[in-house]
């Protein structure tokens, strides 16, 4: 058994691609492995902004030796009409590294037995620069001095040591050796390792945690201290500890102040002023009230800390000024004035401005209220909302801080005396803001989100803005599955392709929607993809195949079917079901069944029982009412002819199977379900 470090070092990376980077280095490295049959323990994954590696313990000395049976050319091109080795055996048998007498006959076809012998592990481990490093896929790249060679960022180092052994490899111009590097400020020279198990240990006297989760315990062990010691409450929020973590080699967390003077600017200014600007984290009492201090990490020790804290406080006072400056500036202005300056604002060339965005949404967001049977009470409200809803953004607060649009919305409506319904969907028509984000809590919130969303999407489409691929710079993608997380949070009871198609037939303000069979095509795409938790996938595609957008319905139905998979008579319901439904498309007119023309008792029965049949209630108790015609279904087939001479007889007996087909297709296409 042995022990491998692979490091690559590097110029610092982004924060926010180094623990992906990480993990997908450990990824590659056990797929490497995997593939060249190389045994091994554990393998620990270690990253900072200027390295990433993986240590492998109790690699085996060499890969798995296997015996392999491959299959040739078949027996009938083997050989010549002289009885001679073909070409064909000939080139399959160098091929595989036998001769063609080597080769055993089995059945039609031959087969070459073949022994592949271990390889060292050391001689497996020189192509991991070319087989891993070189492989790894990033969303940023660069490229430096005059290499075509394209990585996250320019590499400086490779460690690579089996044991005490240098396994090298080129990569470009740096040779892999056994040399690494401490703290960029901290250490002074390099650092030569004597063997794999050396390098925490080592990094560590160097003011390098290697170790990411190590570093994120140390992080938080110090803001808890500090919180401790002040009687605060200091939230980490995780995306910004991550963050954090990956900014730093060696944490050590400070406190820092400002002038209380600016906690008069609303909060959510300061917060983002310090999390999403300066990187720091909020300080609050015990009671939750913001106080006038923030906690920040530190790339480096204690030494000199408290000229680090003034230097951070007067980068976020700066900030600060800024925020309270806009704040009471924004306030002199008039929101009639900033809606008809959204008239010059361009939502996009192709589609027009923000202004005529608005005002197609004004027009969907009522038809969304009447296609969800809302009440009309708040039709005013919902009027005034979306005559206004994005007039912040031509305040001078969401110019500097965009992350704020809708929450200064909101505030400024409230304080021009909008109503507090108004002022609140103004906020959450941005919501959600990614894929698993918080959705509008209020009901006209959701309608305005869901009308500005779907506007982007039509309008979008319509002038041939679709996304292609992983290629999606409009986020049309998100802003469906926003739609449709919305229907399903507030359990709309919705024909959303109902409501789509209605959509195109207006003109609003000259403005008419198009491709609206690659809308419907896009939106089944995402409907798909969040089913995906929630049935296996032939139940998806059987559900989606009514062609039905009713979201809270789908799912429904979905989960309906799922659950009932295990049940004894599910499969032959469902074959029953699907057999019904692939006579019925025979029938080429309108379906009519004749009582008097029904000959035998079952056919009379299963047509009694399918004019009792009426799909009431939840879809798990529509499926049970349907599965209760399958033994009636089976007696019919074991004892009718369906397709047969006499044009009177088969047409009824089509017809009351295209009657129950058209009740089974309110919920599925059991065509598609699997039950093998």
């Amino acid at each position: 058994m042995a022990n491998y470090l692979l490091e690559i070092g590097l110029e610092e990376m982004p924060a926010h691609l180094v623990s992906a980077a990480a993990t997908q280095l450990e990824t590659r490295m056990t797929d490497f492995l995997s593939e060249n049959r190389v045994a091994f323990e554990t393998m620990t994954q270690f990253s900072t902004p200027r390295r990433l590696a993986v240590l492998v313990k109790g690699l085996e000395d060499a890969s798995a030796a296997i015996d392999e049976e491959v299959k040739g050319p078949s027996a009938k091109i083997a050989k010549d009409a002289e009885g001679n080795w073909s070409k064909a055996i000939q080139g399959f048998s160098r091929g595989q590294g036998v001769t063609p007498d080597d080769l055993v006959l089995q059945g039609d076809y031959y087969y070459a037995n073949k022994h592949i012998a271990g390889i060292a592990t050391a001689d497996i481990l020189t192509t991991v620069g070319r087989d891993v490093i070189s492989k790894m896929q990033f969303s940023t790249y660069m490229k430096w001095a005059n290499n075509s060679f394209l990585f996250v960022r320019p590499i400086q180092w490779n460690v690579s040591l089996l044991d005490a052994q240098i396994i090298p490899f080129d990569l470009l111009d740096v040779t892999a050796d056994k040399i690494t590097y401490g703290h960029r400020f901290l250490f002074d020279g390099h650092i030569t390792l004597d063997d794999a198990l050396d390098y925490a240990p080592r990094l560590k006297e160097a003011f390098v945690v290697a170790d990411a989760a190590a570093r994120k315990a140390q992080i938080e062990a110090q803001i808890a201290k500090i919180a401790k010691d002040n009687n605060w409450t200091i939230y980490l929020l995780p995306s910004l500890l991550e963050e954090v973590t990956n900014l730093v080699e060696y944490p050590t967390a400070f406190v820092g102040e400002f002038d209380a003077k600016y906690l008069d600017v609303p909060e959510e200014v300061l917060v983002t002023s310090m999390r999403e600007h300066q990187r720091y984290f909020e300080v609050r009492d015990l009671a939750g009230q913001l106080q006038p201090n923030f906690i920040s990490v530190r790339n480096g020790n204690a030494v000199h800390i408290d000229n680090v804290a003034k230097g951070n406080q007067k980068v976020l006072v700066a900030r600060l000024e800024d925020a309270e400056f806009f704040w009471k500036e924004d306030q002199k202005l008039k929101i009639a004035d900033l809606v008809e300056k959204l008239k010059k604002v361009t939502f996009h060339e192709k589609i027009g401005s923000v202004h005529a965005h608005m005002h197609r949404v004004k027009t969907i967001a009522k038809k969304i209220r009447q296609a969800a049977n809302l009440s009309a009470d708040y039709d005013a409200k919902l009027e005034r909302a979306a005559d206004i809803y994005k007039f912040d953004l031509l305040t001078g607060m969401v110019g500097e801080f965009d992350e704020l649009q809708g929450v200064m919305g909101e505030k400024y409506a409230l304080l021009a005396g909008e109503d507090a319904k108004v002022a609140t969907s103004i906020r959450e028509h941005y919501l959600p803001t990614s894929a698993d984000g918080a959705l509008p809590e209020t009901e006209m919130g959701a309608v305005l989100a869901m009308a500005d969303k779907l506007d982007t999407i039509l309008s979008f489409f319509t002038v041939g803005l679709i996304p292609s691929g992983s290629n999606d710079p409009y986020a049309l993608r998100r802003a469906t599955a926003g739609i449709l997380r919305i229907i399903e949070s507030q359990n709309w009871d919705m024909a959303l392709a109902s409501l789509i198609s209605e959509l195109y037939t207006l003109d609003v303000a000259g403005f008419t929607y198009g491709k609206q069979d690659e809308v419907m095509q896009f939106i089944n795409g995402r409907v798909a993809k969040m089913l995906e938790g929630v049935a296996r996938y032939d139940l998806i595609e059987a559900v989606l195949a009514t062609g039905s957008l009713d979201v809270t319905y789908l799912i429904e139905t979905a989960k309906a079917l799922y659950n009932k998979v295990s049940d004894a008579d599910f499969k032959t319901s469902v074959e029953n079901l699907a057999r019904v439904v692939n006579l019925a498309s025979k029938l080429t007119t309108a379906p009519s069944v004749t009582e008097a023309t029904l000959e035998n008792e079952f056919e009379k029965a299963l047509f009694t029982a399918e004019q009792k049949l009426v799909l009431t209630g939840t879809s798990a108790e529509k499926l049970t009412a349907l599965f209760s015609l399958s033994d009636l279904i089976t007696a019919f087939f074991d004892n009718t002819m369906v397709m047969i001479d006499d044009e009177a007889l088969k047409h009824n007996r089509l017809s009351l199977l295209a009657d129950i087909a058209a009740k089974a297709g309110q919920l599925a296409d059991f065509r598609r379900i699997l039950t093998k």
